[in-house]
């Protein structure tokens, strides 16, 4: 995979969500959903469709990618 779409990053962000939901009183998010937030919301901002892997940070990097693999053995 070399790229990943926004709808990928926000599906795998639920997807996270559902395994680890929220927590304490500040609903913190799970690390793999956190680490996926953050490229989303500057997807969102700039208007992108989808972004290079590679280019994420390593926590969402094996986040998506345990994402898609989960998936495709469903």
């Amino acid at each position: 995979m070399l790229y990943v779409t926004i709808q990928e990053l926000e599906a795998a962000i639920n997807y996270w969500r559902a395994q680890s939901p929220a927590e304490g009183e500040e609903l913190r998010l799970c690390a793999q959903a956190t680490a996926l937030a953050k490229p989303y919301a500057l997807m969102i901002i700039q208007g992108a469709q989808r972004m290079p892997v590679d280019v994420l940070d390593p926590v969402a990097q094996a986040a998506i990618q345990q994402f898609i693999k989960t998936n495709q053995s469903s």
